[in-house]
């Protein structure tokens, strides 16, 4: 499906295939996951059946989290990526979630897991992150970044907050890379996976703005440019399930 790309005029944002204005995408992606947010995690099951939870163990592995490091993990929602951090550094003390959704949030504090608690949660905006410079080790974001208004802005304080030496990674859908598999997908996407969101959730809408916001973000090589532009080095990518979902990183170098 050929798909005109996310629009570079700053008085207009992309959401999903059409072009509005830039200040209206911010309270219409608040509505759209505050409506969403109670059956948020059963529809990341539902629609990926069950795969997300690979890709998102896939992710912690790359990241590689160590001890005694601060993590901001950014659109953390209800808590998927901060959880596997916890766990597998053992506590979650120096874990800090934002996300623009406040209801996101509350579902997440819900959550059953000893180190839920214990991780701090900030409803705020990826591109005026509440920080000051250089305050963490790592920043991630999953499958938050196609949702900002601004995605240059959104990389430039993720450089921002990261220590020298800080890691950036980002989870998201990308562009299929094997021929015949995008077929499928794109029937998957446009003609299954709004109904299921109609069945399940009671919401066609939002599930088709999700398959439209794929389809306007950067292919792999313009996001990895747009991760460079933002002042990050060693940067590379790795596609998972085809390309489908794909990890991209990147390192604030020592200043």
């Amino acid at each position: 499906m050929m798909v005109k790309p996310m629009n570079d005029n700053h008085d207009k944002a992309s959401y999903g295939f059409k072009d509005i204005p830039s200040f209206e995408k911010q309270g219409k992606i608040k509505s759209l996951f505050s409506s969403v947010a109670q059956k948020y995690d059963l529809m990341n099951d539902i629609l990926s059946l069950g795969q997300h939870r690979l890709w998102k163990d896939v992710f912690i592995r790359h990241l590689n989290p160590q001890p005694h490091k601060k993590y901001i993990d950014v659109a953390g929602g209800t808590g998927d990526i901060a959880l596997r951090i916890a766990r597998t550094i053992g506590f979650g003390k120096n874990i800090t979630i934002l996300d623009l959704t406040h209801n996101m949030l509350l579902s997440g504090l819900n959550r059953k897991d000893k180190h839920n608690q214990d991780i701090n949660r900030i409803c705020g905006d990826a591109e005026n992150l509440p920080f000051p410079d250089n305050r963490f080790d790592y920043y991630t974001i999953s499958y938050g970044i196609r949702n900002v208004t601004n995605i240059s802005r959104c990389l430039s304080e993720a450089f921002r907050v990261l220590k020298p030496g800080g890691k950036f990674m980002c989870l998201e859908f990308s562009q299929v890379q094997i021929p015949l598999v995008d077929k499928v997908y794109d029937t998957y996407s446009f003609k299954i996976m709004p109904k299921l969101g109609q069945i399940f959730a009671d919401d066609y809408d939002s599930y088709l703005y999700l398959s439209e916001s794929i389809r306007r973000f950067p292919n792999q090589k313009h996001f990895e440019s747009l991760i460079k532009e933002a002042g990050f080095r060693q940067t590379s990518y790795i596609n998972l399930s085809g390309g489908i979902t794909a990890i991209h990183s990147g390192f604030k170098t020592g200043l």
